[in-house]
């Protein structure tokens, strides 16, 4: 006892003890007061600002998109409509994980490795945090009911009834109203911010046609829901909401009747057909053959579809009315002829002799009439027209020169873009001088005045332009922009008159009259159409080359393939007395405008003014 009594220091184990018990003390102060500080920096200092995050976590606000406005014909026949399809959207922030959901869900319904990548392509654009993101369309009730079985295991998954575009008479209007697709990465990145809040909630956008030229009437003002969800993101209540401003319609001056008679006039040719409202510059009809059906690409072409028709030789995605560029040929002769008049070149009584040939002074090279024996002696303006006597425009470019011809063209709006209300329209070529000098590199030359003034050469022209051209010649020169679109949510669109062309009254008697004959004359080109017609017609055949001949060879179609074989062409309008309609007519390759392009001109001629029930067959 006396030795453990030696090692025991009381006092000193009551300070110790003592110390410990101040220290612990002072921490439990010290992080009781930082708690305090803590709460009320949480519940005084920062309150609205915890509150405001509580609330961003408990409430979203949802875009509703707009219905998208529809496109009726001028009849009233629905053209582009809107359909409920049930949707299979993902969002990703309610998502634990992307891969494991996806797995799932293609047990559950048919997802393609296309639709994962347009899924995946989707989820790294630009978009706003919960925002659903589509990756099935067109859901079968099937699939949707195996969703709502296995509801439990998808969370972030959603099944919506959306309206998704739809074509009604899918190929026949596929190049003119086109088609919406789903917005890709390089439309997103070039929004402003005005038009990426106008697109919040939708997923497509007007790709082609006047589904693209007229977007920002069709898409309509985007409304909005703000929702109260709970931890596992599902909606529990609407709090507040602004509803959508739906699309302006369309209706447009196509007729679905001439449309359809026009596309079955090409009898499964590769060509086009432009018919116009004289009065008006209205697109009565624009066909470019053969077609696709747009339906195709509403919510994603597959890779199958698309490579079908891109690799096609027939070019089915080509629209040919308005992006084809052709030699004109022979249809160009009356403007040509009517410049003559014009300028004093010629008169109707002037006539020239026909041995089958011209030849410029001083120059060996003959430039052969299509005619090989030629038309004979005293061939003047009417025969010239009516016959399409090469000889005869050879003799009338060389004296008048092209730079008459070019300005004179120019005022029918030869090579320039008509201005028509669908996208991506080529210009032609009707060459100058100028145009020489900067495309070629070379002077102009005598003879290539010979070549344009028969439409061949450097010449090229769109159908929409010789539409345009010939709309101009029935009217007597007034020169309208062609349009598609007759009014705008109601409001009609206006005819745009370009230019008034100035020529005497004399002038359009005479080629009108020739253009005439060249339907109703014994010797006309096109004679066969005006057969049995309850109507007068006038017009212009042309047969424009594809591969050059040379000198001293003869044109031999048996010789060439197919598709090296002249295009057939067709300008004209009806009824002559009083014109309501002007038509071009392009078949590619198919050597003969009076045989190919001109019955296709009768048909549509027959549809409009006599009536389907009373439609005679164009004789061939």
């Amino acid at each position: 006892m006396s030795e453990a009594r030696q090692f025991k220091d009381h006092h000193r184990e009551a300070r110790l003890f003592f110390a410990r018990a101040i220290l612990a003390g002072l921490v439990i102060v010290a992080l009781t007061a930082l708690l305090v500080v803590r709460y009320y920096s949480l519940q005084v200092t920062h309150h609205e600002d915890y509150v405001t995050q509580s609330d961003r976590n408990r409430v979203h606000v949802l875009p509703i998109p707009p219905t998208r406005g529809l496109i009726y014909d001028r009849n009233g026949e629905l053209l582009a409509e809107n359909r409920a399809s049930y949707t299979l959207s993902i969002v990703q922030e309610r998502v634990d994980d992307l891969g494991l959901t996806l797995a799932v869900l293609g047990e559950l319904v048919d997802i393609s490795p296309n639709d994962i990548e347009k899924f995946n392509d989707q989820l790294r654009q630009r978009r706003r945090p919960f925002d659903a993101v589509p990756l099935r369309y067109n859901l079968t009730e099937e699939e949707i009911a195996g969703l709502a079985v296995n509801e439990f295991r998808l969370d972030g998954v959603e099944v919506h009834a959306q309206l998704v575009r739809h074509y009604t008479h899918g190929e026949l209007f596929a190049h003119t109203i086109g088609y919406v697709g789903r917005i890709n990465e390089r439309e997103l990145a070039s929004f402003n911010e005005e038009q990426y809040q106008a697109y919040a909630g939708t997923h497509s956008i007007g790709k082609n046609g006047l589904e693209r030229s007229y977007e920002s009437d069709l898409l309509g003002e985007v409304g909005y829901q703000n929702v109260e969800t709970n931890a596992r993101g599902r909606v529990l209540r609407v709090l507040e909401s602004g509803d959508p401003k739906p699309g302006k319609d369309l209706v447009l001056h196509l007729d679905t009747n001439l449309q359809r008679k026009a596309f079955e006039a090409l009898e499964g040719h590769r060509g086009a057909v432009v018919a116009i409202d004289v009065k008006t510059g209205g697109v009565l009809a624009a066909v470019s053959a053969p077609s696709f059906d747009a339906n195709l690409f509403v919510t994603g072409i597959s890779f199958k579809d698309y490579r079908e028709l891109n690799q096609s030789r027939d070019l089915p995605l080509f629209n040919r009315f308005l992006q084809g560029q052709y030699p004109p040929g022979s249809t160009v002769k009356p403007v040509i002829a009517m410049a003559g008049l014009h300028y004093d070149i010629v008169t109707p009584e002037y006539s020239v002799y026909d041995p089958g040939f011209y030849r410029l002074p001083n120059s060996s090279r003959l430039y052969r009439d299509w005619k090989r024996r030629g038309h004979g002696t005293k061939v003047d303006l009417k025969q010239a027209i009516a016959e399409s006597c090469d000889t005869y425009f050879y003799d009338l470019g060389h004296n008048m020169g092209i730079d008459k011809m070019h300005a004179f063209g120019y005022q029918f709006g030869m090579g320039e873009r008509t201005g028509v209300d669908v996208p991506n329209e080529r210009r032609g070529i009707w060459p100058s001088r100028d145009w020489k000098r900067g495309a070629r590199g070379q002077p102009w030359y005598p003879g290539d005045s010979l070549n344009v003034a028969i439409g061949q050469g450097d010449v090229l022209a769109t159908p929409m332009q010789l539409g345009v051209m010939v709309a101009t010649l029935a009217s007597r020169g007034e020169h309208y922009k062609p349009h598609m679109v007759a009014s705008v949510g109601g409001e009609p669109v206006a005819p745009e008159l370009i230019n008034q062309v100035q020529v005497e009254g004399a002038h359009w008697d005479s080629i009108l009259e020739a253009m005439k004959e060249v339907v109703h004359g014994t010797r006309g080109t096109a004679r066969r159409i005006g057969q049995g017609a309850e109507y007068q017609m006038a017009g212009k055949t042309g047969t424009a080359q594809v591969v050059a001949i040379a000198q001293g060879e003869e044109y031999d179609s048996e010789a060439l393939s197919e598709r090296n074989r002249d295009h057939a062409l067709f300008v004209g309008f009806a009824p002559f007395d009083d014109p309501r309609i002007a038509v071009a007519v392009l078949v590619e390759n198919a050597e003969s405008g009076s045989g190919a392009a001109a019955p296709v001109a009768r048909k549509v001629f027959d549809a409009w003014l006599v009536g389907e029930d009373n439609a005679q067959q164009g004789s061939d």
